[in-house]
């Protein structure tokens, strides 16, 4: 699952289809039905549209793909988007949030292949380790149910809370058993989780956004996802019955590249995992 003013997800959502969709019209393409056409995909500015770019610049051409990205700084509109046929695929998002979505919003979006992992990590402009938190802190988390629940696991994996047995994706403090810090949370859209940092003490910070905000996840954060057994890759997308669609098929291939996969580590240092 990047910066400038602090604008409401569906000003953003709505600004970016109007985009997505104005641009698909003046290519003639981005429609999943024109298989000779542009592969139009819709992706976050970082990593995702940045990996993407480079496919376009270095490996595209010479595998016979001619590929358009599309990028929108909100997690709605590229799945909405993609259903609709605006664009013919996505890359932002990992399998919890997708099932969640699908569930809630009657879509019908399809994996094609794991490329990365972002780690969550937990933030702080105020203190140097998480031990340090006083007590009665308060931390901002995302306010969408899969990333708050996965910032909350976080939390819990490093001593900070516990959670109540056998809590899902779904979980928000409620679901929170035990609490020794008293920790207060500040719910907020995702995107300006690393914005709030000068107002809070601590803030979880999804991946792609803690690198907009210039910071780096392998040195920053105070506690880190750990990559293994991690359910949260990002991965390709389409709508179901697309997946074949030989565009598809040729980015897939080319995102799980070795040439990637390398571009991945030299650019991200470890705060961009590969996940192939």
């Amino acid at each position: 699952m990047r910066n400038t003013a602090k604008l409401s997800t569906a000003v953003l959502a709505a600004g970016a289809l109007t985009f997505g969709l104005s641009a698909c019209g003046s290519s003639g393409s981005g429609s999943a039905s024109d298989a000779d056409g542009a592969l139009v995909v819709a992706a976050s500015p970082t990593p995702h549209a940045e990996i993407l770019n480079y496919v376009k610049e270095n490996l595209a051409k010479k595998a016979g793909l001619d590929l358009e990205v599309k990028e929108f700084t909100d997690y709605v509109t590229p799945n909405t988007a993609t259903e609709d046929g605006s664009v013919d695929a996505n890359y932002f998002q990992n399998q919890p949030y997708l099932d969640d979505f699908n569930k809630k919003r009657g879509t019908h979006i399809a994996p094609v292949v794991t490329v990365h992992l972002e780690p969550l990590g937990l933030y702080s402009h105020k203190v140097k380790s998480a031990d340090a938190l006083a007590s009665g802190a308060t931390i901002a988390v995302p306010n969408d149910s899969v990333n708050e629940a996965r910032a909350l696991k976080l939390l819990a994996a490093n001593g900070l809370i516990t959670l109540k047995d056998g809590v899902g994706n779904e979980a928000t403090p409620s679901d929170i058993a035990k609490n020794p810090k008293n920790l207060k949370f500040k719910e907020l859209e995702a995107a300006q989780t690393p914005r709030s940092l000068d107002d809070v003490d601590a803030a979880v910070v999804n991946g792609n956004y803690a690198i907009e905000a210039d910071l780096k996840p392998a040195s920053d954060a105070l506690v880190l996802e750990s990559a293994k057994n991690n359910p949260y890759g990002n991965f390709l997308a389409v709508k179901e019955g697309n997946e074949d669609d030989p565009r598809v098929k040729k980015l897939a291939k080319l995102l799980t590249s070795p040439e990637v996969k390398k571009f991945i580590e030299d650019k991200y240092a470890g705060s961009v995992i590969a996940s192939f």
